[in-house]
């Protein structure tokens, strides 16, 4: 562990970490709410904070003075790469993939075709996990365009590829 910021004699102090420009209490300490802020937060902020208060010769205070909060950043997706695997050819089958570099939690992906008409997609032909779509014995009227969504709890972000048959 690492000390981050420290209030001890009425003054705060800001330990040198890459947190430093961007931590402090977020109330004047003698509110008594030593709650703290991390401003522009990132994924490597990601982790396990502790809070120790030490009273100076306050004995009932031992064993009682340690908080702990996991602390989780979240990131939306990355806008994903959209792919054609195979030949598109009447037929054939074909897979389309669908994947974003990054996302926090690792993002789930929804195929549609929207053009010419709506479609939506389910397994075992869409792979939500891993964002692929197969489509098998292509004909004709699957040409179109195919919109990718990957989406988690910190946001979305989508792709899409035109299929020709």
């Amino acid at each position: 562990p690492m000390q981050i910021l420290t209030y001890l004699d009425g003054v705060v102090k800001v330990e040198e970490t890459e947190l430093k420009p961007r931590v402090g209490f977020l109330y004047p300490v003698l509110t008594h709410n030593i709650s703290v802020l991390i401003n522009a937060t990132r994924e490597r902020d990601s982790g396990q904070y502790m809070c120790t208060v030490n009273v100076v010769d306050d004995a009932t205070s031992t064993g009682k003075n340690v908080g702990v909060i996991n602390l989780t950043v979240l990131v939306p997706p990355a806008t994903p790469a959209c792919q054609l695997h195979g030949n598109a050819v009447v037929g054939a089958n074909v897979t389309l993939s669908c994947a974003s570099k990054k996302g926090k939690p690792s993002p789930a992906y929804q195929w549609q075709r929207t053009a010419p008409t709506l479609q939506v997609f389910f397994p075992p032909a869409q792979d939500r996990a891993r964002g692929t779509l197969k489509l098998t014995n292509l004909s004709l009227d699957m040409s179109g365009l195919y919109v990718c969504v990957a989406e988690n709890r910190a946001g979305s972000a989508e792709c899409s590829i035109v299929l020709e048959v």
